[in-house]
């Protein structure tokens, strides 16, 4: 029985990684921007060929706008003809990440490297295609993780939320019980005497208990998700417990 749930532990996670790596670079987004039409061909025909693609496009410096990046993760700067990359460089948000591919210049890239400090470069070079793409797929992997986290913080804050109140609902289980009982009773009462009512009070009191008996099955009903609740959250615990004690099975 452990070894079972021990091996549906090693699925899971095997599951989460196989999808992780088919949609890591799925909502990602990259744009090249050269002048060069062999360097944009080079590496989107590369780029094409790996298994997680983000979305590509194409931008040359002539129709160059900061807009154009607004929405990118990633920029990969090739060569240019009028225009230095420090200029292009000064209109990209800071949370964007860059790939400079130029040649090697210490002193140039020296500086540009102290202004931007994300600044990546990969000099031109016969593997160049090859080292942009394994730097490039890392840093779209980081952009993605990064919209994940916040993602997920932004759901635990909501989870966060509903817990206040499924708590107060529970607390107050109680109170809304009695009120239901007192509710019930009252209509109940009236019913019973239904020669005294006109016809118009005797349908609105026999709505008012058909509503409090939905109210109250309503009520039962959340009792029962809270003890299935407790009892998944249980069976879940003890088998994180006994996960561990199956890698080291006795001898």
């Amino acid at each position: 029985m452990k070894r079972r749930k021990f091996n549906s532990l090693l699925w899971r996670r095997q599951e989460r990684k196989t999808v992780r790596e088919q949609i890591s670079l799925r909502t990602t987004k990259a744009l090249i921007l050269t002048d060069d039409p062999e360097f944009a061909r080079l590496l989107t025909a590369c780029w094409q060929t790996e298994r997680n693609l983000p979305g590509l496009s194409v931008v040359t410096g002539d129709l160059w706008k900061r807009e154009a990046a607004a929405d990118r993760d990633l920029i990969v700067i090739g060569p240019l003809k009028d225009q230095h990359p420090a200029d292009l460089l000064d209109s990209i948000a800071s949370g964007t990440a860059v790939i400079l591919c130029a040649p090697s210049d210490s002193k140039e890239l020296n500086l540009l490297r102290q202004r931007y400090p994300r600044l990546l470069h990969i000099p031109l070079r016969e593997d160049w295609t090859q080292v942009v793409l394994l730097v490039a797929n890392e840093s779209l992997r980081r952009a993605e993780a990064l919209r994940l986290t916040r993602q997920a913080e932004q759901r635990a804050m909501q989870n966060a939320n509903d817990a206040v109140l499924g708590r107060y609902m529970r607390d107050m289980k109680h109170s809304m019980n009695n009120a239901m009982t007192s509710l019930l009773g009252n209509a109940e009462l009236l019913l019973l005497e239904p020669g005294e009512l006109s016809a118009q009070s005797l349908a609105q009191i026999k709505t008012i208990h058909t509503m409090a008996l939905r109210i109250n099955e309503i009520m039962h009903r959340f009792s029962s998700l809270a003890t299935e609740m407790r009892e998944v959250e249980t069976a879940s615990q003890a088998e994180t417990e006994e996960a561990p004690a199956g890698l080291f099975p006795p001898r």
